[in-house]
């Protein structure tokens, strides 16, 4: 069963029906009436109670589902999209962010090994080609949803990392429990396409696009401690920078 809503037309108004049932629940969705996972009644019951006619039910869900706020899913129905993570930029894990949003993060550790670095790494990590670095992929999640395809190189050394500890806490808690002082970091965004693996491992479509994130950060001593290259579902995630003139 959907969730009752209350919606109020004006047929009178020059605003075409089909809008002015969209805005409204999209004004639920704002509120809160509406959370994410929750379910709308089908469109045939929702002209019905409505007194309108199905296309146009249809026309407003599809403006919603193409602005992002609802989403079809076979045999579930329509549903109010998980909410956006919204992330200002600043020194701190998405781990971090998560549990001070409340969205519950979670962690899977799908790999954990030492490598030779490549002659990328190498350069990134000031250290020689093939010097022996932790390399560690992680998927993260929120409220249950895949959110983010984590890759993190890592001198060797720094702290005992295990996976279970990477499923439990955030990698930069880890560090900072370990004695490392993470002062400041050089960050990239950009954006792309989902890879067929990327996007299997995100619950994706392929060629979804993504928010990319490539971050090097130093300690106080100025030693790369940690280079990490991100990709995040662009459906579920912003970054939000503020900026101050100088």
């Amino acid at each position: 069963m959907g969730t009752r809503l209350d919606i109020d037309l004006d047929r009178s108004s020059p605003v075409p029906l089909y809008f002015q049932v969209a805005e409204q629940i999209a004004e639920a969705i704002r509120r809160g009436d509406l959370v994410p996972g929750s379910r709308l009644d089908n469109e045939i019951l929702l002209a019905d109670r409505l007194g309108l006619s199905r296309p146009t039910i249809r026309q407003a869900i599809q403006y919603l589902v193409d602005k992002g706020l609802l989403v079809r899913k076979r045999g579930v129905g329509t549903q109010v999209v998980h909410g956006q993570v919204k992330r200002t930029v600043e020194l701190t894990s998405l781990y971090d962010d998560l549990r001070r949003a409340g969205q519950e993060p979670g962690t899977k550790v799908l790999s954990l090994e030492p490598i030779g670095a490549s002659d990328e790494i190498a350069a990134v990590l000031g250290v020689p080609p093939g010097t022996e670095v932790l390399r560690l992929e992680r998927v993260r999640y929120a409220a249950g949803e895949p959110l983010a395809l984590l890759h993190n190189w890592l001198p060797a050394g720094l702290g005992p990392l295990s996976a279970q500890s990477l499923e439990e806490r955030g990698l930069y808690e880890l560090l900072r429990s370990a004695g490392v002082r993470m002062r400041v970091a050089n960050q990239r965004i950009g954006a792309r396409a989902a890879t067929p693996a990327e996007a299997r491992l995100l619950d994706e479509r392929r060629g979804a696009p993504l928010l990319t994130m490539v971050r090097t950060t130093y300690d106080d001593q100025g030693r790369a401690v940690e280079h990490g290259s991100h990709v995040y579902r662009a459906s579920h995630y912003s970054l939000e920078v503020t900026l101050i003139e100088r």
